[in-house]
């Protein structure tokens, strides 16, 4: 269905210098304008592209935007220039088409200007599209704690939720240690960025923090500060020392932003999730809220939560030993992962944890009590142990009670190891 959209769009996308870009459009609706568009790997990380067209609608497919009349660009030989897409466009199978990887992105359900699209340099996270029989290491390498339990600053203790910055930086919900640690990857120590002033409820402590995220608008990390239940923006301007309080009087447990800048929190007393407008109070339920229990519209003690492109919510549903998927404004949930009681078939999960969705639809979950990361395809009946599933231990292919997990833009994944007090890296092969 065509999107309206005003005369000039502009889409960035973070891609790396040889690749080509393939936009949704035809020859009836859309004329790509070659002189704005151009490459700024100054302003833009990781040398975003900026194409501009000009267009009152362009038709978007929600799953790819590589289309059937789709609009090529991209050098065909010799180095990338600031002036290379005035020479290059082409249409349909022009010679450069066929020479150069394409870039396969989820195209957002709204009018494209309305917010940040995935690999959009102000997104909160970039989602990786992860081919659906992708392998990863199956020993992991420690890349923060794994020193014993302790508050040391090369320690962790009783690590929940992370998030994992463009720049590979691991932020860590330090649960035992009421603080938040920065660790940066091959450091063999983290620091210290919010909490960590013992345990309490002024405005510069935390007690048992569960999950964290960054906001790269406010440059700031949201807190879910669960056993002082509330959730707080801290900034990460140097020189802080207090957070601010966004709500309060919630049994927070999972936090997700959307690129539309709407907060996510799951609520394991109310058994619901709830989205926020940064400033709101209250927000509105858009998973469970029936009250505990089993059923399509309930849930059982909601952990960890994930959000796609079109506001589909996805729930770790704890105690009901499955994942839920809630497509937005539903009154009930689908089953798309365990759900047959708990145990450690393929089929079954044990307290599901982390969670993360990628641009195919495929489910990841740490399945904690199972020692284990599942990965589910879209509508398979039953899953497949992607790392790990050597029962319980310590050893470099084993977890105890894996928790939070993160994939980065590359496919690498990142597993929080609870019990072993450590965060395990697995690269993709």
């Amino acid at each position: 269905m065509p999107v309206a959209l005003p005369r000039t769009v502009v889409v960035s996308l973070l891609l790396p210098p040889e690749t080509q870009v393939i936009l949704q459009g035809d020859a009836t609706s859309a004329s790509p304008d070659p002189n704005s568009a151009s490459r700024d790997s100054n302003s833009l990380p990781g040398g975003a592209v900026r194409v501009a067209f000009n267009a009152t609608s362009i038709p978007v497919d929600a799953t790819n935007l590589q289309l059937k009349n789709g609009f090529g660009l991209g050098p065909s030989t010799g180095p990338v220039k600031n002036n290379f897409w005035s020479r290059n466009w082409s249409r349909g199978t022009g010679p450069f088409c066929s020479s150069l990887p394409r870039i396969r992105v989820d195209a957002p359900s709204i009018p494209i200007d309305a917010g940040p699209i995935p690999g959009d340099a102000t997104a909160n996270r970039v989602i990786p599209n992860i081919p659906i029989d992708a392998r990863w290491s199956q020993n992991g390498m420690t890349v923060a704690g794994g020193n014993g339990e302790g508050n040391a600053i090369n320690q962790l203790n009783g690590p929940f939720g992370l998030f994992v910055d463009d720049d590979q930086t691991m932020i860590i919900a330090d649960y035992r240690n009421h603080r938040i640690v920065q660790w940066k990857m091959g450091d063999t120590s983290g620091q210290v960025i919010a909490g960590g002033k013992s345990q309490g409820n002024r405005l510069d402590q935390l007690n048992g923090p569960t999950d964290v995220l960054i906001d790269k608008e406010t440059d700031s990390l949201i807190i879910c500060d669960r056993d002082n239940g509330r959730v707080v923006r801290w900034s990460r301007r140097s020189g802080t020392t207090r957070g601010q309080i966004l709500i309060d009087n919630i049994n927070c447990y999972g936090l997700f932003m959307d690129d539309q800048r709407y907060l996510y929190v799951s609520d394991t007393e109310k058994h619901e999730v709830r989205r926020y407008q940064i400033g709101d109070k209250n927000g509105i339920i858009v998973a469970g809220g029936n009250g505990r229990g089993a059923g399509l519209n309930q849930l059982n003690w909601p952990t960890y939560i994930f959000v796609d492109q079109q506001q589909t919510v996805y729930v770790s549903d704890n105690r009901n030993h499955r994942v839920m998927k809630w497509n937005k404004g539903a009154k009930e949930g689908i089953a798309i992962a365990g759900g047959q009681s708990e145990g450690n078939a393929r089929t079954q999960l044990s307290h599901p944890n982390g969670l993360f969705v990628d641009t195919l639809g495929t489910i990841y979950v740490a399945d904690s009590v199972n020692d284990r990361v599942m990965r589910w395809p879209k509508g398979a009946k039953q899953g497949t142990v992607i790392v790990s599933g050597n029962r319980q231990g310590v050893g470099a292919n084993q977890f105890n009670h894996p928790d939070g997990l993160f994939f980065n833009r590359q496919g690498n994944l990142y597993v929080v190891d609870f019990l072993n007090n450590r965060v395990q890296f697995f690269s993709i092969q």
